[in-house]
């Protein structure tokens, strides 16, 4: 409880300070606005200086898009890693692996060579597929161990039934929804977050995420504190409520994977 009122604590402040005027800030920083020092001035110069709709539209496509190509990839192929034994199943597992340790900002300059000369710079999609490619490895690892937890009885029992390898794989999948959900929410902090990539790959007006418009925002209007809390806030808000509807999921697959 200690440790997460310390780590709540800084964001509560930030989402606080954003509705006070720049006085109170300095002066009274853990006050709880008042009708007196109650302000949306900082959101006003949001909304005139910057098109942050569009940056958090940007951000969530990305994001949204991103996890639902992981889940899909990913449960694909720790199905059939699971399930079949084949003659690369182990040296395929290992390369996975070896993903989770190398950092995917690596082979930056070979990406951005990539999306050139696929005409992808400057567009949500490139994002899209670089973030799919960062978190198939570690979702693929955490899969594969679930879905060998399943038993085997129920697959054999749909295959004597005529079910398809694409309707067991459908039918597992329900199964393994807490590991589905840890996935998720393991995925989606990163994704939300980065700036590495954006920066890189579609720093354009059009294209911005919500962190690389705030960044931008920050570096313009650096002593205009009300107007920094307010893109922070904007910045920091919607990944904590996404993180909070998944959170639950990612205990009972972390519990879950522990059980095993």
């Amino acid at each position: 409880m200690i440790y997460s009122l310390i780590a709540v604590f800084p964001t509560v402040l930030i989402i606080m300070n954003s509705f006070k005027n720049r006085a109170t800030i300095f002066a009274h920083p853990f006050a709880l606005p008042t009708s007196e020092t109650f302000t949306l001035d900082g959101y006003k110069t949001l909304t005139e200086s910057a098109n942050f709709p569009l940056y958090f539209l940007n951000s969530l496509t990305v994001t949204l898009g991103s996890l639902a190509l992981i889940l899909l990839v990913s449960s694909m192929a720790a199905f059939a890693l699971s399930e079949y034994t084949f003659r690369l199943n182990t040296l395929l597992a290992l390369y996975l692996s070896i993903g989770i340790m190398v950092p995917i900002r690596l082979g930056t300059v070979g990406i951005l060579d990539l999306m050139v000369k696929f005409h992808l710079v400057n567009t949500l999609w490139a994002l899209i597929l670089v973030y799919t490619a960062q978190g198939i490895p570690l979702a693929v690892f955490i899969l594969s161990s679930f879905m060998r937890g399943v038993p085997r009885d129920l697959k054999e029992a749909a295959r004597i039934d005529g079910a398809s390898e694409y309707r067991i794989y459908g039918l597992i999948l329900p199964l393994i929804r807490p590991a589905l959900g840890a996935v998720t929410a393991i995925s989606m902090v990163p994704i939300w977050n980065d700036l590495w990539f954006p920066l890189i790959l579609a720093p354009g007006e059009q294209t911005k995420t919500i962190v690389l418009g705030a960044s931008a925002f920050l570096g313009q209007f650096v002593n205009d504190y009300n107007a920094v809390l307010a893109a922070l806030t904007l910045a920091i808000v919607p990944v904590v409520l996404l993180y909070a509807v998944f959170s639950r999921q990612l205990v009972s697959g972390i519990t879950s994977g522990a059980l095993k």
